[in-house]
This record gives C-alpha cells, structure tokens and sequence, in this order.
C-alpha cells in the first residue's frame, strides 16, 4: 500500500498530488516533461520535504505534516534508481553492488547478493569496472545497489532514458522479473506509454503537478477524455492474455482472451502464462463485410461501442470485440463506410504489427509486505 498527498510550491510551479496504490507490483507516474513525476518521487524519497501532506508505505509513515513526522531519507529505506546510472568509478561491480548493504540492518536484509547477481545477470561482470560496462550493463548494476539496500520500495526515475531500443526492451525484462519473482513495490517514472504499458499494475497520470486520473493501465488508456495526456499517437488498448499454444512451424504463438485468439510473434512463455498485449490503434483497420483471402491473420467480429470526435484526418472507434479494442481510421472512411454506434464491423490486426516491445509479461508478485 502507498498513500501519498504533497503540496509544494517549487518557484512558480505547484505540485498538489494525492494518490493512492492499493495494488501489489508496479505504481507508474506518467506524464509530459515537466508534470510534476520527478519532485513527487523526491517528496517520497525524502530529498525535497512538502509543506504539507502525508506519505505513507505499509504501515509506515514516511511523513505527516499535521503529526510532525519527516523521517530523513537514510531512514526510509527505500532505494532509488535515477536516469543516470551514478555507479562508483573507483569500486568493481561487486564493490558497487555491495555497497548497497550498508544501508540495511542486518537483521532487515531480506535479499542476498547471489540472488540479485543471478537475478540481473551480471555475474560475469563482477571484477569490471563501471567505465567497462554497457549502458545497459550500468543501469542492471544500479538496479541491483538499490534492491541490496533491502528498500521497503523502489524508486526508478526515467531509469531507460538515454538507451537505445535494444538495451530499453533488454532492462524491460529485467524488471518484470524483479516486479514477478520479488514482488519489491516499485514506483516507476516514465513518459513512455510502451514502458508503462508493459509494466505498471496502477496508473496515475500527472498533469501541471497535479494528478489527472489513477487507475488501471487498461481502464485509463481506454478513455478518449485522458487522450491529450496519455498521448493520441501511441493510443490502443493494453489487453491481458494468455499463451495458448506455439505456432512453431511459423514462429508464432497464439494468445487466447474473451473474444477468441490473437496471433503475434513468439513469446517465450510456457502454454498457460499470461501476457499483457499493447494493441495500437493506428494498426487496427475495419471492414463491414467478413473479410476472406487476406494475409492478415487476426480478425475480430464486433461491434462498435463510442466514436470520438475527429481530429485531424483521423478519428477513433471503440469496438467491443470480447475485450475493449481501438480502431484509428480517417473520417472520411467513418462517412464513406457509414460507421455508427451499435454497428457490426470486423476489426483486423497484422500479427507482425504486435512486436516483442509491446508485450509484457505477467505473473503474481510473490511479496506482498
């Protein structure tokens, strides 16, 4: 459980956020540069104090204005992982990493150091020192310091900023299998919707040092009203499925949910996981007749549920095929094909438009104090 309500005034700006995340896993704070995710994560890490509020992880109080309390930041016990990887450049790896332990009391440290080196996979890396390392090598190395302080949470701000699509999608997957295999609270700092997506179990949008909405990743990317802060360009549906089979003679595999079977580019997951999909609606196309003799291999029977209003050639559909799902076309193709509320259409997804990067990968947090 994290509650968190601040107030402070930084020159001109205000921040003014309350939210709360009940939720086990991954609480993300999304919003456009100079929003506000930054100082809030400082006020929870105790390196800018609000002028009133409270912040509270479990059952402990970090900081109540109205009862006095403001525990410095050594004593919160939290760790913190920045956009820059701010590894030591006279100690090794391990000296790095174990330097973390010295903000745990011994009988409190629940994480060993073999278990995070073979977590982050870096034993390898171990004699190296920082100015060796990749920047995807640096941010592992940051990200194992932190969990070796034993924090009751953990902060990342923007911790993939900087790296190239390869090395995001690589330290992606480690921190699913920090938030899956340790179940560490983490509150992660981001504008990038496809880590979010991937990522968080709550959502909460910041807007002007103010909190928009809060919610599920699903329910909050489904409302055209969050648009203009969740972005129109990276808008679709963020949808939780689960691996049926493997199409191996083709390299794919095939998801199962509500509305029937979707088929994208192989998951390495055993039959029975769970995956969650981030389907674009710029890639989703509609035809009013049943298509036949297409390469397209995902096509999905529905009906129309809202429209938005048009912006720009373009406008966007909500479809209910089983699960929500959002279909971009232009407005003249809305006229043209006579789309309107109720209407039966089929909505088609190229399976090659469902790449590696929009896919999560989801499993119970095993930790849950």
């Amino acid at each position: 459980m994290l509650e968190v309500r601040v107030r402070k005034r930084l020159g001109k700006f205000v921040v003014d956020a309350e939210f709360a995340a009940e939720r086990a896993g991954v609480t993300a704070l999304f919003g456009r540069s100079g929003a506000g995710k930054t100082s809030v994560v400082n006020m929870i890490a105790g390196l800018v104090r609000p002028e009133s509020g409270r912040i509270r992880v479990g059952e402990r109080l970090l900081f109540d204005s109205e009862q006095g309390i403001d525990l410095r930041p050594e004593r919160r016990r939290i760790g913190y992982v920045f956009q820059e990887d701010r590894l030591f450049p006279h100690l090794t790896v391990a000296g790095n990493l174990l330097y973390g332990r010295r903000f745990a009391p011994r009988a409190e440290r629940y994480l060993e150091f073999e278990r995070i080196v073979e977590l982050l996979g870096v034993g390898a890396l171990l004699k190296r020192r920082p100015a060796t390392l990749s920047g995807g090598e640096k941010q592992r190395i940051a990200i194992g310091r932190a969990l070796l302080s034993s924090p009751r949470i953990l902060l990342m701000d923007e911790p993939l900023a900087g790296l190239d699509a390869e090395r995001r999608s690589e330290i992606l997957r480690y921190i699913e299998r920090l938030r899956d295999e340790l179940g560490v609270p983490i509150v992660y700092v981001s504008h990038s919707l496809q880590e979010v997506s991937r990522l968080a179990e709550t959502l909460v949008l910041l807007s002007d040092g103010r909190v928009a909405a809060v919610g599920s990743v699903e329910q909050l990317m489904g409302r055209l009203d969050l648009r203009p802060l969740t972005g129109r360009h990276q808008a679709g549906a963020v949808l939780e499925m689960q691996v049926e089979a493997h199409d191996t003679a083709y390299g794919l595999t095939i998801l199962s949910f509500p509305g029937g079977t979707l088929r994208v580019p192989r998951v390495d997951r055993a039959p029975g996981s769970e995956v969650r999909v981030r389907i674009p609606a710029r890639d989703v196309s509609i035809a009013t007749s049943e298509p036949r003799d297409l390469s397209i291999l995902n096509i999905f029977k529905g009906r129309i549920v809202e429209i938005g209003e048009p912006f720009g050639a373009a406008v966007d559909l909500k479809l209910d095929v089983g699960v929500p799902l959002w279909a971009r076309i232009t407005a003249r193709s809305l006229a043209e094909l006579d789309l309107a509320v109720g209407k039966t259409v089929y909505a088609l997804v190229k399976s090659v438009a469902i790449d590696r990067h929009s896919l999560g990968l989801l499993e119970p947090p095993r930790r849950d104090d």
